[in-house]
């Protein structure tokens, strides 16, 4: 067992294939690949990336920003070359994946044009639309400031582009402001995704 949970990838290839056969099992009591079986599917996969994603959003605030000024310059590569750009990597692409998979959940569960309308369509007569458009505009800015700002500017701050000292620090700085804007639009962005599937079912 503990050559199986020393190694990551054979964890991970363990992990998801009982997650297939658990996927299996329900399929079987649900009796079809319905939208219903496939709504489960699709909140699964965006709960997991949404997981992975905000994680290491909280990592990056509450932990690797706040402390890297109190690691000593000759520690301070071990981070920037070789744990940051591995963070990034999953950073960036669960941030695609939860997007991605959002997108199938509302369209899957009939309130894609609802949400990302904020219920305007409707008058604003259905208040779970606007609840979730609300979590829905909040996740697409926080997505697209992964991949248009944090990213590009990550890139440079950490010498992957190259660039000259002035540079690195105004990209750092800049990837730190769009990070800290994701944070603070998490919790709100986390309250409509957790308490719209509570109140509104």
């Amino acid at each position: 067992m503990a050559g199986l949970l020393s190694n990551f990838r054979n964890t991970m290839i363990v992990s998801v294939i009982l997650a297939i056969v658990i996927v299996a099992g329900y399929f079987a009591h649900n009796g079809a690949a319905d939208a219903i079986f496939w709504q489960a599917v699709f909140r699964w996969m965006h709960t997991f990336f949404g997981i992975l994603w905000i994680g290491l959003l909280y990592y990056f605030n509450f932990v690797q920003i706040r402390k890297m000024p109190d690691i000593p310059a000759e520690l301070k590569p071990a981070v920037s070359k070789y744990i940051a750009p591995e963070a990034l990597f999953w950073f960036r692409w669960s941030a695609l994946a939860t997007w991605v998979m959002g997108v199938l959940l509302a369209w899957n569960r009939g309130f894609l044009v609802e949400g990302f309308t904020l219920g305007a369509l409707e008058g604003f007569s259905v208040p779970q639309h606007t609840f979730i458009g609300l979590g829905m505009w909040l996740a697409t800015i926080m997505f697209i400031n992964v991949w248009a700002f944090i990213w590009p500017n990550q890139k440079i701050a950490l010498g992957i582009v190259e660039a000259d000292a002035d540079a690195k620090a105004k990209a750092a700085r800049t990837a730190m402001l769009f990070s800290r804007t994701n944070l603070l639009l998490s919790i709100p962005m986390l309250v409509t995704m957790t308490m719209n599937q509570t109140i509104f079912g």
